[in-house]
């Protein structure tokens, strides 16, 4: 193939339909129908495409005859010779102008004030394992605060020797630890209960995030308190905000790998996830990880608060609920390629997800290809962590055929990620909470993926 020609395929490739990014992508369309985001972003991805072409059959020699025609390859650029920004421009970075396009999204209608919603992880667009501070997925029932961390106060009391008052400072003089675990509300996926809802991996999963977190575990402020460990079988955690969200802890729990925390992937909580301090409850449904954390109570029982008892709870088939199901099970789902998104050649690519399991780790992650009729072993990236994102990665192939993608997570129990069909036959469809069901990306002949329910 002439170079001539081999741009002429990467100009066909860079005017791929304008849904080879998500929904929310397309907007400010300028009149040749591409963005300036976009814009930016497939002009970045030269090179990709020239990786593409060469999957496609198109070798080396045809790059190596580029000639003076082809500026991408040969014109010296703006940043190859003047001298860039100084140090110290943003005192606290922030990402590049062209990857502006990857926000959090809140979903219009989801709740009747956005001060009790939520902010969706862009899931689609991350590497490896830990979420960026600033695209931590937010959820919210009154809002947030940014709280003068001189004025807030912990305390623990109820079945104890000696109540306490921490101060922000009397807490981080204390020996820390710092441990990478995922969060994921209850009610992730919760829309796919019933049907096939929202487009994209953003708005399936996006109630997702893992970060590293340093705190002092609860245990330790427990010992020094005195809990009475014989007849304090709960702890209670109560937020300083203004919907009085409290939780109840098994104390099992809370003695094994609980953390009261003020720092996330290295710096300070940001406010939106409870700075200057919240409680981290590993493997459990996130409404437990309560921010802005004033007070731990021990007591004999459970509390049976408003969230209890009236939400995050589980409607069953025969209309009973299930309450204190806060364990997060096995889960997986596959980030890209994923719905909303395009492929825009056949051949080569990376079929790319995260798994997770409030039980422990990862053992093993299957891929299909074909709504899961063959199943195929997929490779876990280091670091594989205990009630941690894992990510997984399996090459694959396409033909131009009609696939359907699916991953299916086994963690260190034993405990298989289940299809839709098997989980409604024990749960029903009129939950909310708890969805950890096979997701399904059907890939059309056009290359265009879209979600659908297989089995």
């Amino acid at each position: 193939m002439t170079v001539s020609k081999l741009s002429q395929k990467i100009g066909r490739i860079q005017r791929a339909p304008e849904n080879f990014l998500p929904a929310d992508f397309r907007s400010d369309v300028t009149k040749d129908g591409l963005t300036e985001a976009r814009r930016g972003f497939l002009q970045k991805s030269f090179l990709g495409a020239v990786g593409a072409a060469v999957a496609a059959g198109v070798g080396s020699r045809a790059l190596a005859q580029a000639g003076p025609d082809d500026p991408a390859i040969v014109t010296k650029q703006e940043w190859q010779t003047t001298l860039g920004k100084p140090v110290a421009v943003q005192p606290y970075g922030t990402p590049s102008t062209y990857e502006k396009y990857l926000q959090r999204r809140e979903s219009p209608g989801l709740t009747r004030v956005s001060a009790s919603s939520v902010a969706f992880s862009p899931l689609q667009g991350f590497f490896g394992i830990i979420t960026p501070s600033g695209l931590h997925f937010e959820r919210h029932h009154q809002g947030w605060y940014d709280i003068d961390p001189n004025k807030h106060r912990l305390m623990i009391n109820g079945m104890v020797k000696k109540p306490l008052v921490f101060t922000m400072d009397d807490l981080m003089r204390l020996p820390s630890v710092s441990r990478i675990h995922f969060i994921e509300c209850g009610a992730n996926t919760g829309m796919e209960w019933g049907n096939v809802a929202v487009p994209t991996v953003q708005y399936t999963h996006g109630m997702l995030s893992c970060c590293e977190f340093t705190g002092v575990p609860l245990s330790l402020l427990l010992e020094m308190a005195g809990a009475d460990l014989k007849k304090g079988k709960f702890v209670l955690a109560e937020g300083n905000d203004g919907s009085g969200m409290t939780r109840t802890i098994p104390m099992e729990m809370a003695l094994d790998d609980v953390l009261v925390v003020w720092g996330m992937n290295g710096e300070m909580l940001r406010p939106e996830n409870g700075y200057p301090l919240r409680l981290v409850v590993p493997g459990v449904q996130g409404v437990s990880w309560v921010k802005w954390l004033r007070r731990i109570e021990v007591g004999d029982k459970p509390w049976a608060t408003k969230d209890e008892a009236a939400h995050y709870i589980d409607m069953m088939p025969d209309g009973l609920h299930r309450q204190y199901s806060s364990i997060q099970e096995c889960k997986s789902v596959i980030t890209t390629p994923s719905g909303g998104q395009q492929l825009l050649t056949t051949g080569f690519y990376n079929v790319s997800g995260l798994a997770w399991s409030g039980r422990g780790k990862i053992e093993r992650v299957d891929v299909s290809v074909d709504g899961g009729k063959n199943w195929s072993t997929a490779r876990l990236e280091s670091p594989v962590l205990d009630k941690s994102l894992t990510r997984f990665n399996i090459d694959w192939v396409w033909d131009g055929k009609p696939a359907i993608l699916q991953s299916r997570a086994i963690d260190s129990t034993g405990y298989v990620q289940p299809p839709n069909r098997m989980l409604r036959e024990k749960r029903g469809t009129r939950s909310i909470y708890h969805n950890n069901a096979i997701q399904s990306w059907q890939v059309g002949e056009n290359g265009e993926l879209s979600n659908v329910q297989v089995g």
